[in-house]
């Protein structure tokens, strides 16, 4: 969140000089914004006290060795029952200030998401927790010269991002410490967490790194908190597709798929992988289709938009409508992705490498142009294609709520159609049909797409198999409705 709203980013700024995003700064006009882009659940990051360098007046300092950046990261989690200070107007009064937004968020029509970080804490957070809910390893703790630092641990604790030895590098996540399952008061303590938040009007969680933290914690957790408030929802950061369905069956609503489309789509956008790669990808998702997140960005990935990922925003339109109208599952839009944020800049402790730093106090240029009526040309037309596509994805019954049909197998590679760089599918809803291509290619495309019997069938669309002629532009996609 603190980037969001944020005006100034002088590389490796501190706190008092380019100050932070704030909880105020969601307000009802940000919120007519995200109606327009059909948004019905906000995922705030960053809520949580995390560790910093910035000193808050009532608010213990931390180890400025131990931090990441000015700002620190939002997932070294210092206090689970507080708020970080510096979203805050009135530090004093953080915690008021939060539950308003939760009460607007919710006067809007939106849900509430919040990170939930149940694999690991700051290095330095022990006051909630006891020896027992981490490892404790042989020898003092060795942290990589690098840091300089003078911070004492002994024994050592194993490091979040399961580093079972005393000597952490600077590529491990040094900050912070990781939790013990083994143990059932770290599931007790962690429900308590689950708990807090929900009494807070949360509406559901971002679970962070969940493959890192048994599945029957959530499975248990979850049965738990559901029977008080059957609607909440739990979002599972996972990576390995081979994992979905054990994480899908612990009673998560949505999962991550990075492995999956994700990573298929940022191939094909690449040029690295053909458009044909994406059938065995949902195959291979099964029954657990609708329960898949797709997204082109978040905090950890590059921006689209990005040198490092499509070059521009409408280089990646084409994946765009791949994750929004093949199926039914769920997408994740990232604030400043409506625009074709690039990313571009070095932040400080986060350089130049496509993505908007979790680390540093910065801003978004994209976001803060939107938000002082500035935006460029390009952004507009980027921000109006985004708001169009997701209309219809949400409120098109078609596509909120119609069957899939993939065409791939009825189109091999011919003089009229080139599976490396097109994507053809069918939706179908009450006996509607609509035709569908994706155009990956740099160059406007005129293809001969054969819609076979079976599809219509299975559509339950009132139509004879037939060829259907597209002219598709560059990084895009074209829809024809074939119903008879």
């Amino acid at each position: 969140m603190r980037a969001f709203g944020n005006r100034s980013c002088v590389p490796g700024g501190s706190y008092a000089k380019n100050g932070s995003g704030k909880f105020n700064d969601i307000d009802e006009e940000e919120f007519s914004r995200l109606k327009r882009l059909s948004v019905d659940a906000v995922w705030y990051t960053g809520v949580i006290s995390h560790a910093t360098r910035t000193h808050f007046r009532s608010v213990p300092d931390n180890d400025p060795s131990l931090v990441k950046g000015e700002a620190g990261s939002p997932y070294a989690i210092r206090n689970w029952f507080d708020v970080d200070p510096a979203l805050a107007v009135n530090v004093d009064n953080r915690m008021a200030e939060f539950e308003a937004l939760v009460r607007r968020t919710h006067a809007a029509g939106m849900k509430v998401i919040i990170d939930f970080v149940p694999n690991h804490v700051y290095r330095e957070y022990r006051s909630y927790f006891s020896d027992e809910n981490f490892y404790r390893l042989d020898g003092p703790l060795h942290l990589p010269a690098s840091l300089n630092s003078s911070y004492v641990e002994d024994p050592a604790l194993a490091t979040g991002n399961d580093v079972f030895h005393a000597w952490p590098s600077e590529t491990d996540w040094f900050d912070t410490i990781k939790l013990n399952y083994e143990q059932r008061s770290t599931w007790s303590k962690m429900l308590s967490v689950l708990k807090f938040w929900v009494e807070k009007g949360v509406d559901g969680f971002r679970c962070d790194m969940v493959e890192l933290v048994p599945a029957a914690f959530f499975e248990w957790a979850f049965r738990a908190l559901r029977a008080q408030h059957p609607g909440l929802i739990f979002i599972a950061e996972v990576y390995d597709k081979n994992n979905y369905r054990r994480y899908g069956s612990a009673g998560f609503d949505l999962l991550y798929d990075k492995s999956g489309f994700y990573d298929a789509l940022r191939g094909i956008v690449q040029g690295e992988r053909p458009a044909s790669c994406l059938t065995q990808e949902w195959q291979h998702l099964g029954e657990h289709q609708p329960q898949m997140l797709n997204f082109l960005e978040n905090h950890d990935e590059q921006r689209l938009a990005s040198d490092f990922f499509a070059g521009s925003a409408k280089a990646g339109m084409a994946a765009f409508a791949v994750s929004l109208l093949f199926n039914t599952a769920s997408f994740m839009l990232y604030f400043g992705q409506e625009y074709g944020e690039r990313g571009m800049e070095a932040e400080g402790y986060s350089g130049r490498d496509g993505r908007t730093s979790i680390f540093d106090y910065c801003s978004v240029p994209s976001i803060c142009r939107a938000l002082s009526g500035r935006l460029t040309v390009e952004e507009s037309v980027v921000y109006k294609e985004y708001c169009r596509l997701l209309r219809i994805a949400s409120a098109d019954a078609i596509f909120s709520k119609g069957k899939t049909f993939d065409l791939m197998y009825a189109n091999p590679a011919s003089d009229h159609f080139n599976p490396d760089r097109q994507f053809a599918w069918m939706r179908g809803y009450a006996g509607s049909g609509m035709a569908i291509v994706a155009n990956f290619a740099p160059t406007p495309v005129d293809v001969d797409v054969f819609i076979p019997q079976e599809a219509f069938d299975y559509l339950g669309v009132a139509a004879q198999a037939h060829t259907v002629h597209f002219h598709v532009a560059a990084h895009d996609y074209t829809r024809i409705d074939v119903t008879k």
